[in-house]
């Protein structure tokens, strides 16, 4: 049986309205629901990357990845290798902090992991971090202690490591090989 596992995909679309619906329905038509996503503009602001999480297998991640290049408004679609990309989401978790211990407490926490705190109340601290899964599940674990009141994530966004891209001028011949031995 194949191994299902979670997929990163980053893809290059056109910047204008309804190519996220187009996107999502194709997800949705397939059965896959995603996991993540972040859209934003690139450095051309016509272009747009998403950055897309799935829970697949190597056939369906194919799939996926053929449908989306024959899209009309995608330039690229690449999987990324998870030993050869950088992956990392924006978290901000707004804590109860009513004594000045809990204060100095959650401070350290977010000094610890590179953290920011952002907002400041009596009874609130709100801190922002940025890390893969790993770090922003280890500092919510922490923050659960004092009350996590709110948090929101962005979304997952990743980029290939080293000279990769995937912009369709700079990338290597073979890149695209979506063949068992890249998934």
């Amino acid at each position: 049986m194949e191994e299902v596992k979670l997929r990163t995909l980053s893809v290059l679309v056109e910047n204008e309205s309804g190519v996220l619906s187009q996107i999502s329905r194709l997800f949705s038509r397939k059965g896959f629901n995603i996991e993540s996503l972040a859209v934003g503009t690139t450095d051309d602001p016509r272009i747009s990357r998403m950055t897309i999480e799935v829970i697949a297998n190597d056939n369906h991640t194919e799939l996926i990845c053929n449908q989306l290049a024959k899209m009309v408004p995608v330039h690229s679609v690449k999987l990324l290798v998870p030993n050869h990309s950088i992956r990392r989401e924006l978290v901000l978790y707004k804590v109860r902090a009513k004594s000045s211990e809990d204060r100095n407490e959650v401070i350290q926490i977010a000094s610890i992991f590179r953290g920011a705190i952002i907002d400041v109340s009596k009874e609130t601290l709100t801190l922002s971090v940025i890390g893969d899964e790993k770090k922003t599940d280890a500092v919510q674990e922490l923050l659960e202690g004092f009350g996590i009141i709110e948090l929101v994530r962005t979304g997952m966004i990743a980029l290939e490591r080293g000279k990769y891209t995937i912009d369709e001028e700079t990338k290597e011949k073979g890149e695209f090989n979506y063949g068992k031995d890249v998934l």
